[in-house]
């Protein structure tokens, strides 16, 4: 379900300059990177890419969505990771991602792991955002 402009409680802003091959930066200036294509598709690959910030934006958030999850049965999930892999390539309609998400429990069992990531993949805001537009893998 989409949220009103009335529910926003933070905006991030950023800006682009030049694309996949230049500079973004966000409005308050705690990011500020070049930004390049990776050499595997033709750039220098000095810079970060699209795909890197995505990576680690769904990572973090993922994070948050399976701490609050963990809270709500009791889990320890202290020692957590969670890593989001971000695959680019060629489809019909020219480009599209795909997204493996790893998750690293070391205080649960494994059932339990699988229930919480599950559970966190319903909650998370990424997750909802990209459900039924692109493949997400989940594993533990």
């Amino acid at each position: 379900m989409s949220i009103q402009h009335s529910d926003v409680a933070y905006t991030a802003v950023a800006t682009a300059e030049n694309g996949r091959d230049g500079r973004v930066a966000t409005n308050d200036g705690q990011l500020d990177v070049v930004v390049n294509p990776p050499k595997e598709l033709g750039g220098s690959g000095a810079g970060t890419n699209p795909e890197q910030l995505f990576a680690a934006g769904y990572s973090a958030c993922f994070q948050g969505a399976l701490g609050v999850v963990a809270k709500n049965v009791n889990a320890d999930i202290s020692g957590s990771t969670v890593t989001a892999e971000v695959g680019i390539g060629k489809n019909d309609e020219g480009f599209g991602l795909i997204v493996k998400i790893s998750a690293v429990i070391p205080n649960v069992d494994a059932a339990t792991a699988k229930d919480l990531i599950e559970k966190a993949h319903e909650v998370c805001p990424y997750s909802k955002a990209t459900r039924g537009n692109i493949t997400v893998e989940l594993a533990v």
